[in-house]
């Protein structure tokens, strides 16, 4: 299934979705590529945002893109890994008997079909600025990402039955 079919299904049951990607088998390279096209798509939701801040502080944007490339590209992958391991270590100890992989790609996939709000929220952060609806945008995602990622956690770590 495309991706963009199955992130328009993971808005209506995201554990039927991680199923269906759990079942395809263990590939990391997926894992990775859903992970690096979150990142991609978390820089460029940023560029509203930076673009912002350099033209009313009168700042280097280029320099502000920089940073945030290194960030997002280099080191965000790096933390998300360690942020799924712990997530997994969580859950074993609640009992869980899902595998690494399921923790990655739980994590990594509730990002990525969460990413239209985080679009949403860079256009709202680039055009308005600070204001009631950045937050509210970046209270429904947090919200929608985190529905994502504790379904998808739960059906992952259920295990090999």
């Amino acid at each position: 299934m495309p991706v963009t079919a199955d992130i328009t299904a993971t808005y209506r049951g995201p554990g039927r979705v991680i199923d269906r990607l759990l079942a395809a088998g263990q590939r990391e390279d997926r894992a990775l590529v859903i992970l690096m096209a979150f990142c991609v798509l978390m820089f460029v939701a940023q560029m509203p945002r930076l673009a912002r801040e350099a033209h009313l502080g009168g700042g280097d944007l280029n320099m502000l893109l920089g940073g945030a490339l290194m960030g997002w590209i280099f080191i965000a992958p790096l933390a998300l890994y360690l942020l799924a391991a712990l997530s997994h270590l969580v859950a074993r100890l609640f009992g869980a008997r899902g595998s690494w992989y399921g923790a990655r790609l739980a994590l990594f996939w509730a990002l990525l079909a969460s990413s239209p709000l985080i679009l949403l929220h860079g256009l709202v952060a680039g055009f308005i600025g600070n204001s009631p609806a950045l937050s509210l945008v970046g209270a429904l995602w947090l919200g929608v990402f985190a529905w994502f990622w504790i379904a998808g956690l739960i059906r992952a770590e259920r295990g090999a039955a």
